[in-house]
């Protein structure tokens, strides 16, 4: 993901301010979790004086800044960044995949994914392969995006039965990581898949009795059968990488029993 061009040379200062402002924190406040006065944060702010790296990391940690953006701080006040960016397929992170995959395989029959901040699939396990069986061959040429799989008219779009519902999901979701990303290839394809049409609701994808779910289900039709999921989503604990801290893992938890039991029979 890559932040605007000119962020590392508008200066610490201003940056620091603007996720304060984000975050809806006051100087005073942002001061007294950080062990620090508001006269001090404003003369940051301002320029007036430059803040240490421990400082920067600080204030970071507080404002709940995302790793990638914590570098693009250090770099605005004068310091190397302080975190790496591996690529996943680096030997470097060979115990890392190695747990994804075995996570994510011991989850099957049920569908399990790991995204990249851009939505991009990096690992999936046979319940996913299973739901996307029969979409267009282009929205499955890599890089695989989570994004237009699900929204896409020729994607999984037509076979969700509570579409409009799934799709506003999967939108404010979007809306949440570019807030707190401020990434630009983030916001181009949030507009591509909320630009995609959307089929009229018919009523008959409606169930037939309410169905006392305790999250928003992902109703999907396959082979015939509406299978129902609740989707959770699993990010690591203070990552120490870009690359790890924006890896998310989402799990599709069947629903109820009838999709317990299609998926068991397919994966037999």
């Amino acid at each position: 993901m890559t932040t605007h061009p000119s962020t590392a040379e508008r200066g610490v200062g201003p940056l620091l301010r603007a996720w304060r402002e984000q975050r809806r924190v006051s100087q005073l406040e942002l001061a007294l979790r950080a062990d620090s006065s508001a006269r001090h944060i404003s003369f940051v702010e301002t320029g007036r004086s430059r803040p240490s790296e421990e400082m920067v990391l600080r204030l970071a940690e507080h404002l709940d800044v995302p790793v990638r953006e914590r570098n693009v701080l250090l770099l605005a006040a004068g310091y190397a960044p302080r975190y790496p960016e591996t690529p996943l397929d680096d030997p470097a992170l060979g115990a890392l995949r190695e747990g994804i995959e075995r996570l994510i395989g011991g989850y099957e029959p049920y569908p399990a994914l790991v995204v990249d901040a851009l939505y991009n699939v990096v690992a999936a396990n046979r319940g996913i392969m299973t739901l996307v069986d029969g979409v267009a061959a282009s929205l499955l040429e890599p890089p695989l995006n989570a994004m237009r799989l699900a929204l896409h008219p020729r994607g999984l779009a037509p076979r969700i039965r509570n579409l409009r519902a799934w799709r506003g999901h999967l939108l404010e979701q979007m809306e949440r990581q570019i807030a707190l990303h401020r990434s630009e290839q983030l916001r181009a394809l949030y507009e591509e898949v909320a630009a995609y049409p959307v089929p009229d609701a018919d009523p008959a994808d409606e169930p037939a009795e309410p169905v006392p779910y305790f999250a928003l289900p992902l109703r999907i039709e396959h082979e015939g059968r509406t299978l129902s999921f609740i989707s959770s989503i699993s990010t690591f604990n203070t990552p120490m990488d870009v690359t790890v801290a924006e890896l998310a893992i989402e799990t599709l938890l069947p629903a109820d029993p009838a999709t317990v039991k299609h998926l068991q029979e397919l994966m037999s």
